[in-house]
């Protein structure tokens, strides 16, 4: 029997993350960085909430009863969020994956319950393994019959989570923001943060984190070997128009941002994080003296423990 989900347990622990000054790090610029550490969730990243979330409303809904079979596609994270939600309230949860999803991912889903399946070969037009890990979670429903996709490429219930939950605990600690500084891949981060901020009549810039070779908004397709950070194709629930600024960073920059988050202020966060601060130190001369920023960490660091923070990886991978 599914288990009714409240607000006691572990899974009343997510959410409540802890927003920090990073003083060290941008110690001498004349405006202020509030890092947003959303590792602390019980299942290590953001992906707690709209995991959380997703599942709630579809139990809710009805969509889900206790024969249901969970299905998404992911990089990673969100496949390890659902895996521990499922297993906490007792549901089948089957993940598609690729090669990029580290093995550090691939062994959390697995010990958290949840099933892989693997796709090794990318989709023939676009390159890419996000169409074909989609392809496979279609047939997958077919196979299976009372199965549901998560699907937090479209599921309205991604951004919500971060609407309800997200920038409500931001505003509360800096009821007034100037910037928002936000990694992108399936965009329901920045979406859930930036129409809260746009709907309470904020007036903080949006500044879309995106890596090079990711054509969310439109930049040059190019091979990307980070989970978390940038899209092969663009994802149904992105806004355009909720986003002020792209910044683009490389996957050099997002190592050194890694590094230096360790360095500096003893922050171990995965790779997506690096990007968040290379993105601010890209535009640091743009903004203007006493500005409060926000840079939201997604994930932490021990999962790329084998990459990010292996130098011989790095010096044979990332150029």
């Amino acid at each position: 029997m599914v288990m009714e989900i409240t607000d006691s347990g572990l899974l009343g622990t997510i959410g409540r993350t802890p927003l920090v000054p990073l003083r060290q790090l941008f110690l001498d610029a004349p405006f202020q960085v509030f890092g947003k550490l959303e590792m602390t969730n019980p299942g290590g990243s953001s992906k707690d909430r709209p995991a959380l979330y997703i599942i709630k409303e579809a139990i809710r809904s009805g969509e889900i009863n206790k024969d249901t079979t969970i299905i998404e596609s992911s990089s990673g994270n969100m496949a390890v969020s659902l895996a521990q939600i499922c297993r906490y309230v007792g549901l089948r949860f089957i993940c598609v994956v690729d090669p990029r999803t580290t093995e550090a991912h691939q062994r959390l889903i697995r010990i958290l319950g949840g099933e892989l399946e693997m796709i090794s070969q990318p989709d023939a037009v676009s390159g890419d393994y996000l169409p074909a890990r989609i392809a496979r979670v279609k047939q997958l429903q077919q196979e299976i019959g009372n199965c549901y996709w998560t699907n937090q490429y479209g599921n309205p219930n991604n951004y919500l989570a971060h609407y309800h939950t997200t920038m409500p605990e931001i505003l509360e600690v800096l009821p007034e923001i100037d910037y928002l500084f936000c990694g992108v891949s399936s965009c329901g981060t920045i979406r859930g943060c930036a129409e809260r901020l746009k709907e309470d009549n904020h007036d903080a810039k949006i500044i879309a984190v995106d890596a090079l070779g990711s054509v969310i908004f439109g930049g040059m397709k190019g091979v990307r070997q980070f989970p978390g950070l940038g899209a092969a194709v663009p994802p149904p629930i992105r806004r355009m128009d909720l986003i002020d600024q792209v910044v683009y960073v490389s996957e050099r920059q997002s190592v050194v941002g890694c590094s230096d988050l360790v360095r500096l202020e003893s922050i171990l966060a995965g790779a997506s994080s690096g990007g968040v601060i290379a993105a601010i130190r890209s535009i640091q001369d743009e903004i203007p003296s006493g500005a409060k920023c926000v840079a939201i960490l997604p994930d932490r660091g021990d999962r790329y423990l084998d990459t990010v923070y292996n130098e011989e990886w790095v010096r044979t991978h990332v150029t």
